[in-house]
């Protein structure tokens, strides 16, 4: 059922305002042109237009009529739509009423809502299909632009990506073929358009653009920016023959606020399956969901995933790589926040989509310069089955966690990589829960450290850590092998040790590492 409203809503207050909307009246079915005289062809649910209606006394009359054949609105140019006659009319036969800006032309306006109708009834089917609203009258929209500008148009979102296209491609040049087989334009010619300030104009609300032919073949466009309450949602590009009509650009630019309501409906349907796939994904993360759900909503399949986990103070960035991976190169990665952090599940290995291209897209953010890059750590869990995918998610955090606490390199870090450094980080948190390091004479060595700054705990650690290579330690200290030999002879003055016992020097390193990996 398609309600006058929901019309009247979708075409915008720029086009149509509603004067009368009665309690109950038939659902919008048609839209069909008023004739002279009686209006014996008009049928249940149409919206009348009143075309021909030049005096008070017939758009009366035509009112009147049209309640008796069950039509849902009779529509109104000024100054017929507000006389209180035609009001009354339309009250006393409770029939809506609706008023057509003056500036609309009725030949637009009977495309623009034969257009409405369908979409708002494609919309009903695909939500109960759990399809998305705005994948095929997209197409059909811009077969109607298409015929409105009398050229084959493109729409395209923010990013010039495609999003539908209008038939008669075939009547345009290298540049729209591309764009159409890419689904977005060239960087090439979008680096042209770009010099000539095109992007520059959309985003400054112009409501036409004109783009002469450029040298390279590239045929003139007109341009219309996409626009909702001041956001640019996208454009809409036709291929012309050359300058275009007032007339008809302006006919070119009323169509964006019908295309902007697609765009609109479009982005929500996008945001709840995100939404719901987000909340599925967590329920993963978390061991509350089954894996065998997870594969068949998030579209997962059988070969190793991978959790990865982004973290970054910067929010801005946050959101943005949220976006960016949200969107997925090649196939789609499956992403959502937890606890302010960005979790990501990808295909394990190289390749379209994978954790080898997502690896390879974040290794890049901060030599892009981005703000808060620096802040940006990445750390991914070791590659398992879906059912396994709790168990990445937590060795992916675990990693996350010795790549802040600065114990490994990053920014981008995998759980298989680190594993000397992650079998340390156990080891120590074990020992410090042990309280390991109250035992013996490492506590009066530290306290001697830190009342005279001595280094005896580094040094001692360093030494252990390469027996009988004095040159390999005192090189990790960044000190000269004497310097080296000197202050294990005074540390052995201040503690007494018997290391030529393993015993000693295994126990020692024990309580260094968890002193130091802790």
């Amino acid at each position: 059922m398609v309600s006058v409203r929901s019309v009247v809503d979708r075409v915008g207050p720029t086009l149509l305002q509603a004067l009368q909307l009665p309690e109950h009246c038939p659902a919008a079915a048609d839209v069909v042109i008023a004739e002279p005289g009686a209006p014996s062809h008009l049928a249940a649910g149409d919206l009348v237009l009143a075309v021909a209606t030049a005096d008070l006394d017939e758009a009366v009359a035509l009112v009147r009529g049209s309640a008796e054949h069950g039509a849902a609105a009779v529509l109104f140019k000024p100054p017929l739509a507000g006389k209180p006659a035609v009001r009354r009319a339309a009250k006393a036969a409770d029939i809506a009423l609706i008023e057509v800006s003056a500036a609309a032309s009725w030949a637009q306006l009977v495309w623009l809502l034969r257009t409405v109708l369908d979409a708002i009834a494609d919309e009903s089917e695909s939500l109960e299909n759990g399809a998305d609203p705005g994948a095929s009258d997209l197409f059909r929209l811009a077969d109607a632009v298409a015929s409105v500008v009398d050229a084959p148009v493109t729409i395209e979102d923010t990013n010039s990506r495609v999003l539908a296209y209008s038939a008669r491609q075939d009547l345009t040049d290298s540049a729209r073929v591309s764009t159409i087989m890419g689904r977005r334009i060239p960087d090439d010619v979008l680096a042209r358009f770009r010099s000539r300030g095109v992007f520059r104009e959309l985003s400054r609300g112009r409501q036409t653009i004109f783009v002469p032919a450029q040298r390279d073949g590239t045929l003139p466009r007109l341009i219309v920016p996409i626009r909702m309450g001041g956001e640019l949602l996208g454009s809409m590009w036709a291929v012309v023959a050359g300058p275009v009509s007032d007339e008809r650009a302006a006919a070119f630019a009323d169509a964006a606020p019908v295309v902007a309501l697609h765009l609109l409906r479009r982005r929500a349907h996008a945001d709840a399956q995100r939404r719901a796939s987000a909340e599925l994904l967590r329920a993963v993360l978390e061991g509350k969901a089954s894996p065998r759900k997870a594969m068949a909503e998030l579209q997962l399949t059988e070969e190793p995933h991978r959790v990865v986990v982004v973290d970054t103070e910067a929010e801005g960035l946050r959101l943005s790589l949220l976006e960016r991976v949200s969107q997925g190169v090649g196939r789609r990665p499956v992403a959502t926040e937890l606890g302010g952090r960005l979790y990501a599940v990808v295909p394990d290995g190289e390749g379209s989509g994978t954790w080898g291209e997502l690896r390879a897209a974040l290794s890049e953010v901060p030599a892009n310069g981005s703000r808060g890059a620096e802040s940006l750590r990445v750390a991914a869990g070791g590659a398992g089955e879906i059912a396994e995918l709790a168990r990445s998610r937590a060795q992916a955090e675990e990693t996350l966690g010795v790549l802040r606490a600065g114990l490994v390199e990053g920014p981008v870090v995998s759980f298989d990589e680190v594993w000397t450094a992650l079998t340390l980080h156990r080891t120590a948190t074990a020992a410090s829960a042990a309280k390991i390091t109250d035992l013996g004479p490492l506590e009066k060595l530290r306290a001697h450290d830190e009342a005279h700054d001595t280094g005896y705990a580094e040094t001692l650690y360093e030494w252990l850590r390469h027996p009988a290579n004095p040159r390999a330690a005192a090189k990790a200290l960044r000190i000269h092998p004497n310097t080296l030999r000197y202050r294990m002879r005074r540390l052995l003055e201040l503690v007494p040790l018997d290391l030529e016992d393993p015993d000693v020097r295994l126990a020692l390193l024990s309580q260094l590492i968890a002193a130091r990996w802790a």
